[in-house]
């Protein structure tokens, strides 16, 4: 079996962080998005490869998968015009044969993928009710649990069974053939071609496709929901308080602190993600994510976002601060 991954989008959501990086990379809970992605499947034996989509900076995809996960079989694929998702993973048939699981890097999902595919005939969408659906695409499902269609972006929140961003498919070559097909026929919302549509048509031509609901989503696409995310890792098995305690420092569980971080007259937390090579001094920071070297003083620092090597002087505040920036409050 193989993991398709596409991740060649812009991440315009999450600037100024996706200047200087691709949006899998973004810190989350001491790690970055794609590594939560990729621990998801470690325990598929049936794992084969795992195939990058990569765009906009896919070269450090590539560095971060080779230094961090070193055993792991890994194919990378361009995306030079963004043309949609199925033109994604149309750009990979060639290796689509046999089962396939395709994830959306931007969403994490509480899910034991290795038990829900094993021996599985039919196709799965993994699934979530949430109150505002109409960000996302959802699934009309009948009295059965079976999908009847796909309904990208709807207009209302009648239905909000929404698709998480993971499905599984018993054959690749199917999905291709249906993404050839919706090329053909010119099937896209605006001008990309959505993965919804392909579907539709493997629906209408008959597939079965379980809607499995999942016991917990985190969308890591927005700042907001970035920081959701990070609370709900932090409490359920990322913090390390109890291993990481700064002399004259105050730590409010829970949080991330990277043993590489110093940490000096300070409160830290609670919901605080610390990377490898941050210096925090005289501040408090709460309800935040920092990465990598990045360096805070005499600041009160809550529900922020801060970029790598990016610096922080003066007084309280909610922050957004891309890499390699430098602000001074006061």
């Amino acid at each position: 079996m193989k993991v398709v991954l596409p991740m060649a989008g812009f991440g315009t959501r999450l600037r100024p962080l996706t200047w200087s990086k691709p949006k899998p990379l973004v810190q989350v809970a001491g790690k970055a998005i794609l590594g939560h992605i990729l621990d998801m499947f470690c325990n598929i034996r049936e794992l084969e490869e795992v195939i990058f989509i990569v765009g906009f900076l896919g070269e450090q995809v590539q560095e971060y998968v080779q230094r961090t996960f070193p055993a792991l079989r890994a194919r990378y694929i361009e995306q030079k015009d963004l043309l949609g998702q199925s033109q994604a993973l149309w750009l990979a048939r060639e290796h689509l044969q046999g089962p396939i699981l395709v994830s959306f890097v931007d969403t994490l999902i509480d899910v034991d993928f290795s038990g829900a595919i094993r021996n599985q005939k039919d196709a799965i969408a993994w699934v979530k009710r949430a109150e505002d659906p109409r960000r996302f695409g959802v699934a009309m499902v009948g009295a059965d649990g079976l999908v009847k269609r796909l309904v990208e972006k709807p207009t209302d929140v009648k239905n909000n069974l929404v698709v998480v961003g993971s499905y599984f498919f018993p054959s690749g070559a199917d999905l291709v053939h249906a993404i050839q097909q919706q090329m053909e026929k010119g099937l896209t919302i605006g001008e990309e071609f959505y993965l919804t549509d392909a579907i539709n048509l493997m629906l209408s031509e008959g597939l079965r496709m379980k809607a499995e609901e999942v016991n917990q989503w985190e969308d890591c696409g927005k700042p907001e929901t970035l920081l959701h995310a990070n609370r709900y890792l932090l409490e359920h098995g990322r913090e390390n308080s109890d291993s990481v305690r700064p002399e004259g420092v105050v730590i409010v569980p829970p949080v991330f602190i990277d043993p590489a971080s110093k940490v000096e007259r300070s409160v830290i937390g609670p919901y605080v993600s610390l990377a490898a090579g941050c210096r925090v001094e005289n501040s408090i920071v709460r309800d935040s994510i920092v990465d990598e070297k990045a360096e805070i003083s005499q600041m009160v620092v809550s529900g922020s976002l801060i970029g790598s090597q990016a610096r922080l002087i003066g007084k309280y505040g909610s922050f957004l601060v891309g890499d390699s920036s430098e602000m001074r409050v006061g």
